[in-house]
């Protein structure tokens, strides 16, 4: 059957396959886990695809799991081309469909939900995809990987699917430990030869020019010549020992381009279309105002209309408030001239809308955060990195090659174009010859974030005795990359499990190595805060509501104020404030919003004072600013309104962040909504998700369209 089926699959293809790609099918074959560290865009998916049609002709069940919901859509549509509707389903949390299916897609999160449930869903599986398996160290969500290769059945094979990491006969070690016998499958070549670049202006040149930035493994002579230009310049440059006034001191050789000048001088070069990464969502929105304040145009009366109806298509349901409140007549204008930003400060339909356009070749531009790099399959001509640098939490540092790996991974796109190219703009303050050493470092190594969660530790109480337990735990990749350290100076991570359950035998979850009510109820709570949030079920918090204001209380364990932000000369929304919002809130629900938020902190710092006792790390501190304005939205205000409303109570909030917020408490509403020994809190919940759940926060969870 296997030799047949192979034949059949290569011949449908229609061109011959890699050598990591007839490895890899090999290993399928021979009946291993698989485990393949490769390039963006070099035909991972084909593997998979060959190792699900196999699953189904032994009539067995293949689960195909990605880190984000939005992948999650885009495979689904991909997987109903190749198997048709009725044989495949999608599982995100918010969207539920032919879950019975012979193939489901969902995110990485719901297969851990099912393993920890027992659900009648795991009969029959005999293949589980991990697509975007480097999300694994992923600090909040990277333990769920972990938690779905210990947990899962031993008789289930895993195809495993990463971009290029530099540890993967390690990884692959550990999946040998936990999974059984594991074929380690590597490729360093990209499928398309990438160029690399660089964009600079000549002092007194009024054009930019594309110049080459390596020469093999070395730097061109171009740039050398630039950086040594530099360095003299900088001797003379005002800086600690310039004496003279700062409008005296001689100019620099070279600048970088603006916006528009990049664009002209990669349309000149034939290198568009183009992504241009910028690290800050509202230089994404800037760099589009620009371009169009500069009456760049791209595309032709043809490319005008189709955009517009792809845009129409897809926003049908949305009123024209909601379009108001969206500048949806700046969003189409921009889209029209061929030049779109794509970020998470834009509602899921825009950015969708940006997306399906790209694909079909329609725009020439899209300014993106690097969000766009690790999910969205979204292949261009070139990629331009505005800054070599961005902030993290330690200050301004340079990109690590993992990072640059990944952005300029979607440069070139296979069957278009013979070539990608990667081009890096010019800044005085970064020599090229550190550029040129992170564009050709090997990759990064993938290490663990797991922790033992409150939630996880529960469910191990509740599922194994404590030996067995500890043994599951000391299986992590986490405790594995311990246990392969020279010094052995870290708590292992049965410690911190042990730590964890004197916590919740404390608080009254746990007698002994036995979960009582209260701990059931925390075993089936998925979230960042699961324990305060369990805590604030048995004290009564969540009772007596209102769906509104329970959905106002439960954006304090999602919405997290962004640190530091710099404030946006260009509001998002052009709705004026008013003094009255008309919010549908009142003093009433207000004052009692108010008094449950500061019940919430009161039970928060008793939980931390428990932790702190037994070394366990304290989860993020809830946070009420967005209460109000969920509650608003709940009680049915419009969009306009609520933008307002959350300006005025958290300062200037993109419609993207709210919806992705909106979309959070939602989850958290269904999750005690299915909690049905809880009575009227579950039927609250109910109403609180549907409620939450309507205009552009239903519009982010719909499939993408196919087709």
């Amino acid at each position: 059957m296997s030799l047949d089926y192979r034949r059949r699959f290569t011949e449908a293809q229609g061109f011959g396959l890699d050598r990591f790609q007839d490895e890899a099918l090999d290993a399928v074959d021979a009946d291993v886990n698989v485990l393949v560290s490769a390039p963006t865009g070099s035909g991972k998916t084909l593997i998979a695809n060959y190792a699900i049609g196999r699953t189904l002709e032994r009539d067995q069940r293949a689960f195909y799991t990605t880190p984000l919901k939005a992948l999650s859509n885009q495979k689904y549509a991909e997987l109903c081309e190749i198997y048709g509707d009725d044989r495949v389903g999608l599982l995100t949390g918010d969207t539920s469909v032919n879950r019975l299916a012979d193939v489901v897609v969902m995110t990485t999160e719901v297969l851990r939900n099912m393993l920890l449930t027992d659900s009648d869903q795991l009969m029959r599986l005999g293949l589980v995809v991990l697509d975007e398996v480097h999300y694994l160290q992923d600090p909040f969500r990277g333990g769920v990987w972990e938690e779905v290769l210990i947990l899962t059945p031993t008789a289930v094979r895993f195809v495993a699917l990463s971009a290029t990491i530099g540890n993967a006969a390690f990884v692959g070690k550990w999946f040998g430990e936990v999974r059984g016998e594991t074929a380690v499958i590597t490729e360093s070549t990209r499928p398309i030869t990438l160029h690399q670049h660089l964009a600079v202006v000549r002092r007194g040149q009024p054009h930019a020019e594309i110049l080459e930035l390596l020469d093999g493994e070395r730097l061109s002579d171009d740039a050398r010549r630039i950086d040594n230009a530099m360095k003299a310049t900088r001797r003379f440059r005002p800086g600690p020992r310039w004496q003279g006034p700062k409008s005296t001191a001689p100019a620099a050789p070279f600048r970088a381009p603006r916006r528009s000048e990049l664009l002209q001088a990669l349309e000149k070069e034939d290198l568009l279309p183009v992504i241009v990464f910028i690290f800050s969502r509202s230089a994404c929105d800037d760099a589009v105002r620009q371009c169009r304040r500069d009456g760049l145009l791209f595309t032709t009366p043809e490319q005008r209309r189709e955009i517009e109806q792809i845009a129409e298509a897809r926003l049908l349901d949305f009123s024209d408030d909601d379009l108001h409140a969206l500048e949806y007549a700046d969003f189409i204008d921009s889209l029209r001239r061929g030049l779109a930003a794509h970020h998470a400060g834009m509602v899921p339909a825009f950015r969708e809308i940006v997306e399906t356009c790209f694909i079909k070749n329609l725009l020439a531009v899209v300014f993106a955060t690097e969000t766009l790099a690790l999910g969205v399959n979204m292949p261009a001509r070139s990629v331009a990195l505005e800054k070599f640098s961005k902030y993290s939490d330690a200050g301004r540092r340079f990109l690590t090659s993992g990072e640059y790996a990944q952005m300029t991974g979607r440069a070139g796109r296979r069957g278009l174009d013979d070539e990608g190219h990667a081009v890096v703009c010019f800044a005085q303050e970064v020599a090229l010859l550190d550029v040129g050493r992170v564009a050709i470092a090997h990759p990064s190594e993938l290490h663990s974030s797991f922790r033992p969660t409150y939630n996880f530790t529960a469910n191990l109480i509740n599922h194994f005795e404590v030996e067995t337990a500890l043994e599951v735990v000391q299986r992590s990749y986490a405790q594995f990359e311990a246990d392969h350290r020279p010094s052995g100076s870290r708590r292992s991570l049965g410690d911190q499990m042990r730590a964890r359950h004197h916590v919740l035998e404390e608080l009254g979850y746990a007698d002994g190595w036995r979960l009582n009510e209260q701990g059931q109820l925390l075993r089936s709570i998925y979230h960042e805060c699961d324990l305060l949030i369990a805590e604030c079920v048995t004290a009564g918090i969540f009772a007596d509501l209102e769906p509104a204001q329970l959905a106002g209380l439960l954006s304090s364990f999602v919405f997290e104020a962004k640190r530091g932000a710099r404030t946006n000369k260009h509001p998002q929304t052009p709705v004026k404030r008013k003094k009255n919002l008309h919010d549908r809130l009142g003093p009433e629900r207000r004052l009692n919003l108010s008094d449950r938020l500061h019940e919430i902190s009161v039970l928060s710092a008793t939980v931390r004072e428990v932790e702190e006792r037994y070394r366990v790390p304290h989860a993020k501190e809830p946070d009420g600013k967005l209460a109000p304005v969920i509650a608003a939205w709940a009680r049915g205000v419009t969009l306009g309104t609520v933008l307002d409303l959350a300006d005025v109570e958290i300062g200037q909030t993109s419609p993207g962040d709210f919806v992705r917020n909106a979309k959070q408490v939602a989850d958290l509403c269904e999750q005690l909504s299915r909690l049905s020994h809880l009575g009227e809190i579950s039927h609250t919940a109910l109403e609180a998700r549907e409620a939450v759940l309507r205009s552009v926060v239903a519009g982010a969870s719909t499939v993408h369209p196919r087709g």
